[in-house]
């Protein structure tokens, strides 16, 4: 420990952590440590520390605010936090260690007693001149929480720099450093790479791969759900397609929107299954609790419903304009109660360590979200603990998914190459519509339609970068076989446990008569054993192949998929073989060279 990490062990308040759930600060986690470290030997103006979710960024800020305050470099401290709940919950935090914060600060001076004021980036927008004053009266620490937000939009950007740029310091905490978009965030340093691209620069990152190994966070294991789903367009068309199999954009968008709705049989099979995983969890781990993320009021109250169905208990329900939701998500957190259903726009806010199964029914498709969203499962309490999140096969969550223990930053500038799709363009939206605030007004309406029939089929586990399982039907043997993982196992008991169960269900499906076999591509003695990410990788080249030919041929993506398959013959391109996949890549190659 270097002299000046050792002096702010030394000096902090009696109450510091010692005598606190925290910890002593001289028991800080390794990265805690290193950051206080580093932040002591440069005592910089900003400073952005990028913790994974779960990692304890609270506790580094809070442990370097006693520092501060104790030696006189600020006399005051403001928390500025995304929601009202997470505010709360830093006072509380602050509390425990002898730093009083007001979260009910809205206007005034604050009084005596407290050491600052903790308020959210909404309140900091409205009022950004009153924030401003008090920074500039006394020496001040701001602590930005989750900075990504002040980038949610411009007005939030510049209220956060007005109010904040007289700041004696600026401490920056994030676990996912990036946007969708390249609206550049404030007090973030951005430092340009030999590509001439602008790059966000922590000044110290831990990552979940890091956290991981540190067992400091949890692992993860995904199970994604497949199914048939069809819907009516605006324009009356009937459309039924697999979910997961390459499609449009659009119509990606209307198969999972499909699948989401309360009214078919996709959902309550999902939550069915998610149930029966908590199950087994909670027999290791009795207090495991789950939670669903909604995309909005109407899905979260009829999930609830569904679940009070499956379980025959009625689960918490938090909506992002309830005044009473904080205190429903304190005792849903103190509890033992199984379930509780959040709207998307509280997931963020939502800090349960117990929660150990989710279920992502939203259609925000961001990395940003998608990194938040799991990381309400990943609060790591004790050793051995894993979490399970279920998710429909869409390709961009598996990516996400494949993806876990990637480090990104922020990037300001995308330059788009001739002929490549940007890989952000889409995300800006759906960011937008993740974080803005519920009484918004965008004028923009979703794509119009009307899911009609949905069903589930157990697609597949991701862990660790890697994909295990085939496709079964829900209530199978083969899926309970991957339900019945047990709760408490080491990341690489994981892993070989999933092999095992692989390796079993392939074993299993190849003794069956034809008639009985469970999974749903072919016959048993038909279905070749390939892995997933080569068969992805032979769907994106035929889907590649195909939407290069739409603009040579001028015909439809469908109509194109249709001809492959009357000329090739076989099922549609997701029950396709990798022989025939292979068998349309070359057709459709050869009707392009036709036409040259």
């Amino acid at each position: 420990m270097t002299t000046a990490a050792a002096s702010a062990s030394h000096h902090l308040s009696p109450a510091f952590p010692g005598r606190a759930p925290w910890g002593t600060a001289g028991k800080l986690r390794a990265w805690q440590q290193g950051a206080m470290e580093k932040y002591l030997q440069t005592q910089p103006r900003d400073f952005l520390a990028v913790a994974t979710p779960g990692a304890g960024k609270t506790t580094f800020a809070l442990t370097l605010a006693s520092w501060l305050l104790h030696h006189h470099v600020v006399q005051q401290v403001t928390v500025v936090a995304p929601t009202e709940h997470l505010k709360k919950q830093w006072a509380e935090a602050a509390a425990r260690i002898g730093i009083k914060l007001d979260p009910e600060y809205s206007a005034g001076p604050v009084g005596k007693d407290y050491h600052g004021v903790a308020v959210t980036y909404a309140g900091v927008g409205v009022r950004p001149m009153l924030h401003r004053n008090r920074s500039e009266q006394r020496k001040t620490l701001v602590i930005l929480d989750e900075i990504h937000h002040a980038g949610d939009s411009k007005s939030w950007g510049e209220a956060c720099l007005e109010a904040f740029e007289p700041a004696t310091r600026r401490l920056a905490l994030t676990g996912t450093p990036f946007r969708s978009d390249t609206n550049p965030i404030p007090f973030v340093a951005y430092e340009e790479g030999d590509d001439g691209i602008r790059r966000s620069a922590a000044d110290y990152t831990y990552g979940y791969g890091s956290a991981l190994r540190d067992n400091v966070v949890r692992p993860v294991i995904f199970l994604s759900y497949s199914g048939n789903m069809r819907w009516r367009t605006k324009a009356g068309d009937e459309i039924e397609a697999r979910l997961g199999e390459p499609m449009t954009k659009d119509a990606i968008s209307q198969a999972w929107r499909t699948a989401l709705d309360p009214r078919g049989e996709w959902m309550p099979s999902v939550l069915r299954a998610a149930d029966q995983r908590l199950t087994e969890v909670r027999k290791s781990v009795p207090d495991a609790g789950a939670l669903v993320i909604a995309a909005d009021q109407d899905s979260a109250r009829a999930y609830a419903k569904l679940i009070r169905e499956i379980t025959g208990s009625k689960p918490t329900v938090v909506l992002s304009d309830d005044t009473g939701a904080s205190k429903r998500i304190d005792e849903f957190s103190s509890s033992d109660d199984r379930w509780m259903v959040a709207v998307r726009m509280v997931s963020e806010g939502v800090d349960v360590p117990r929660l150990a199964v989710g279920v992502y029914a939203t259609t925000i498709s961001t990395p940003l979200f998608f990194a938040q969203a799991v990381g309400r499962f990943v609060r790591s309490r004790r050793r051995g603990e894993t979490a399970s999140v279920f998710l429909p096969t869409v390709p961009d969550l598996l990516t996400f998914a494949n993806e876990m223990e990637r480090e990104r930053d922020h990037v300001l500038d995308r330059p788009k190459k001739e002929g490549e799709e940007d890989p952000y363009a889409e995300s800006e939206q759906e960011m937008d519509e993740a974080n803005r605030q519920e009484d918004e007004d965008t004028g923009e309406d979703m794509l119009p339609f009307e899911a009609l029939q949905s069903d589930a089929v157990f697609d597949r586990v991701t862990y660790n970068g890697a994909d295990f399982g085939m496709q079964a039907h829900p209530g199978s043997e083969e899926e309970q076989d991957y339900l019945g993982i047990p709760g408490l196992l080491e990341p690489d008991q994981v892993e070989l446990l999933l092999q095992k169960r692989q390796a079993r269900q392939i074993a299993h499906s190849r003794k069956k008569p034809d008639t009985e076999a469970d999974l749903l591509e072919l016959p048993a003695e038909r279905r070749p054993v390939v892995s997933h990410k080569e068969m992805m990788e032979l769907r994106r080249q035929l889907n590649n192949m195909v939407g290069a030919y739409v603009h040579q041929s001028g015909k439809p993506h469908g109509v194109i998929h249709t001809e492959l398959r009357r000329v090739c013959g076989g099922p549609p391109a997701a029950e396709a073989t990798p022989g025939q996949l292979r068998q349309r890549i070359a057709k459709v190659q050869e009707w392009a060279t036709r036409m040259r």
